[in-house]
């Protein structure tokens, strides 16, 4: 099973949680200008326009970032969102490699369709992004598709 590292998931949690601030920071904005009274919303209220969405896109996207991940097995790739049918079976992939993709370095899966479809894990960029161990689960990855491909070895 591959899922994303502790810092990939603390880095998409604060990454939501700054967005889900920034929209109701500008909701408050809006509700300042039509605030009655001269000074606007007390502070508590800038506070809990603030703070409670930050918080709460911090733990969804935690949440969600752990449960996103990728299962490899002798049958093939398997992953939920991923795939149109849920799983690649190792016989239908023709291709497997990292690739560059905006400022991330994936997983690519070719498959005899034509198609290729990106993982959601593993994956390596920069700050929170960055897997130490990319390299090694690419290389995982690459071995079991060698290793089954053409009927796969005995489970």
């Amino acid at each position: 099973m591959f899922r994303p590292t502790w810092q990939q998931v603390l880095g998409h949690g604060l990454y939501l949680g700054a967005m889900s601030a920034v929209a109701s920071v500008t909701t408050g904005v809006i509700a300042a200008l039509a605030w009655p009274g001269r000074g606007g919303p007390p502070g508590w209220v800038w506070l809990a326009l603030i703070g409670g969405p930050l918080l709460l896109g911090a733990v969804a996207g935690m949440v969600a970032g752990r449960r996103t991940g990728v299962e490899v097995g002798a049958g093939g790739i398997r992953t939920s969102s991923v795939f149109e049918e849920g799983e690649a079976p190792w016989h239908r992939v023709v291709d497997l490699r990292a690739e560059r993709r905006g400022r991330r370095n994936v997983v690519s899966v070719y498959l005899d369709t034509g198609a290729s479809v990106q993982l959601h894990a593993p994956y390596s960029g920069g700050l929170f992004a960055a897997d130490p161990q990319f390299e090694l689960k690419v290389f995982t990855l690459s071995h079991l598709w060698r290793s089954h491909r053409f009927g796969g070895l005995p489970s």
